[in-house]
């Protein structure tokens, strides 16, 4: 089998993309990008080097990769390609709104970057699946009706800005072309990822809570500087998204349209400080004024997008479920230590 994944020189799908090879031997490793696989992606694919295959191109414009891929035999894809325009962490920050900059272009990547692939995608005489990777973006704000509860993937859709809106979109297509051309299609919705290879792409410049307090801790800072302790997050570890996609994509049948991929409970900034601290004795939290914090969040926002995401769908459908937010984040702690050794 060969897995074709869009946005594969990134952060999520760079994850998913080493998963693939690292659990399948003898299958191959299609990388469609924009951008060329920078420093840290070589070091990251040069253990499977020889089973990857590089092309570069604008997924909205299909005449530049279409003959390129044709060769490949392409049996499963995996659509992650995309403009990611969140900003969101610190005062500052919180004061722009990145959309402003290119609206026009994150609806043509996210959008159209999708109907180009499925169009291309449908001619595929092999094809197998076609998993797109939308986000918990598509959320309102609020939901379940009843508190406590996670939030399941039917109703409480109501994206309000162009990134959940684009994702919204690109899930619809994604379904409408399989029903019209006998695809095997679904969506999956992360929560909040981090993990390995999060770092700063020409298509994404943000990062989760879980990176910023494992990166400050490491770089031997004494304190975080937050405005409350209480704000929480479904975090979940990227090899954890890209178990969760490979399940789906091995799956002998997918019985819905939309999966939520997600840690299933959501921890607060001051649970993620002791985690670290545990790591990193010493390490702490100042509760600070909001112009002062390094990190800034909404204590009030606990429910929607913003809590618990129900996984027991994806459970019920492949057996698949995350690890524990403490055992995650401290395998994310000792990565960035192994990485930082080898460079």
């Amino acid at each position: 089998m060969t897995l074709l994944v869009t946005g594969a020189s990134g952060f999520v799908m760079s994850v998913l993309a080493r998963r693939w090879l690292e659990t399948a031997p003898q299958e191959r490793l299609v990388v469609l990008d924009a951008a060329a696989l920078d420093a840290p992606a070589q070091r990251f694919f040069a253990p499977f080097a020889p089973r990857i295959s590089v092309v570069v191109a604008d997924v909205t414009e299909p005449t530049a990769w279409g003959a390129a891929l044709a060769s490949h035999a392409i049996t499963h894809i995996v659509h992650g390609a995309t403009i990611t325009p969140i900003s969101r962490g610190t005062a500052s920050q919180a004061c722009r709104e990145p959309e402003a900059d290119n609206p026009a272009g994150i609806i043509d990547v996210n959008v159209m970057g999708t109907v180009a692939l499925l169009d291309w995608a449908r001619t595929l005489p092999q094809l197998k699946r076609f998993i797109y990777v939308s986000s918990g973006a598509v959320y309102k704000h609020h939901g379940p009706d009843h508190p406590g509860e996670p939030l399941p993937e039917d109703g409480y859709v109501m994206p309000r800005r162009l990134y959940g809106i684009s994702k919204l979109a690109s899930e619809l297509i994604a379904e409408r072309f399989g029903d019209l051309f006998g695809l095997s299609t679904a969506s999956v919705r992360p929560s909040s990822v981090y993990g390995p290879m999060d770092r700063v792409t020409a298509s994404r410049n943000m990062h989760h809570v879980p990176h910023r307090i494992a990166r400050l801790a490491l770089d031997g800072a004494k304190r975080v500087r937050v405005n409350t302790l209480d704000a929480v997050g479904d975090y979940i570890h990227a090899e954890d998204v890209a178990d969760a996609i490979i399940s789906l994509l091995r799956a002998p049948r997918l019985r819905y349209s939309a999966y939520n991929v997600a840690c299933g409970t959501a921890v607060s900034i001051g649970e993620m400080v002791r985690w670290a601290a545990e790591k990193v004795p010493g390490f702490s939290a100042e509760v600070v004024a909001a112009e002062q914090a390094d990190i800034l969040q909404d204590p009030a926002l606990k429910d929607g997008m913003w809590g618990a995401y129900d996984v027991a769908r994806i459970f019920a459908e492949t057996g698949w479920k995350p690890r524990p937010m403490r055992a995650a984040f401290h395998a994310y702690m000792d990565w960035l230590v192994a990485e930082r050794a080898a460079q």
